[in-house]
């Protein structure tokens, strides 16, 4: 059975590109980003949008990884990549929407081949399980859509 993982999906599409509840979906503003503004930095804040999609897709990455089993070595790789050091021609904001879209659809994807039974085994290298995991990427991403949001509007 996987009613409760399908409720995770239904949760993520809902959030990325639906209608959810706390408003605007997260591909809708993200993908109206200008890519000149994406990389400022208003008022002396810490982060540019840029900064905030490029650490978006890094624990996207970090859970995909942990769904494909893959090894502590690569994981290290992943988070190692948390708020890196932004450089414009590597790291567009066409990149970095894409690379978010795409990690998405390969975690629903398998996803949809899970049982339920698996939200409750414990994440390597982590304390707490699959479920926790699932449900704070959702957290995350609207939690940074915000940010992302609010910085878009300061631009505008």
């Amino acid at each position: 059975m996987n009613k409760e993982t399908q409720y995770i999906i239904k949760s993520f599409e809902s959030t990325l590109s639906g209608q959810p509840w706390f408003g605007r979906a997260v591909y809708e503003i993200l993908e109206e980003v200008d890519e000149v503004k994406a990389n400022i930095k208003p008022n002396g804040s810490d982060h540019s949008m840029i900064v905030l999609l490029w650490h978006m897709n890094t624990w996207a990455e970090f859970v995909l990884g942990s769904l494909e089993n893959k090894t502590t070595d690569e994981m290290k790789v992943i988070e190692a990549n948390d708020w890196r050091e932004i450089d414009p021609k590597v790291h567009t904001w066409k990149k970095g929407m894409e690379q978010l879209k795409g990690t998405h659809s390969n975690i629903i994807e398998i996803l949809n081949k899970k049982e339920d039974s698996f939200l409750s085994e414990i994440v390597p290298t982590r304390k707490f399980n699959y479920r926790f995991m699932l449900n704070g990427l959702i957290q995350h991403n609207i939690y940074h859509l915000g940010q992302v949001a609010y910085l878009k509007k300061m631009l505008a």
